[in-house]
C-alpha cells in the first residue's frame, strides 16, 4: 500500500506594479500584464499535461493510484475553471473602459 502524499498546491502571486501611474511604468505595465498572463497560462497547461500523464500511467497500468489521478484531474479542472473566470473579468473590465466617454 502506497502512502497517501500531500497535495501542494501553489498559488501565483502577482507582480509588484509600483510604478504604473509613471511614463516607465506605463511602458512596463504592459510587459507585467504580459508576464502574468503567460505564466497564468503555462501554469493550467502544466496542470493540464499532469492529469494527463496521470490518467495515461493509470490507463496503461503502469502503478499510479486512483485518488493521485482523481487528485490531478480535479486540480487541472479547478485551474482551468478559475483562469476562465478570471479571463472573463478581464474581459468584462476591459468592455467597461471601452465603454466610458472621454
Amino acid at each position: 500500500m502506497v502512502p497517501i502524499t500531500p497535495v501542494n498546491i501553489t498559488i501565483p502571486s502577482l507582480p509588484s506594479l509600483g510604478g504604473v501611474g509613471s511614463a516607465t511604468g506605463a511602458a512596463s505595465g504592459g510587459s507585467a500584464f504580459q508576464s502574468v498572463l503567460t505564466d497564468a497560462i503555462t501554469k493550467v497547461q502544466g496542470f493540464q499535461d499532469n492529469a494527463t500523464n496521470s490518467v495515461n500511467k493509470f490507463l496503461s497500468g503502469e502503478g499510479e493510484e486512483l485518488h493521485t489521478v482523481a487528485l490531478a484531474t480535479q486540480q487541472a479542472d479547478m485551474s482551468f475553471q478559475l483562469f476562465m473566470q478570471v479571463r472573463n473579468k478581464i474581459v468584462t473590465a476591459y468592455n467597461q473602459v471601452m465603454q466610458m466617454q472621454v
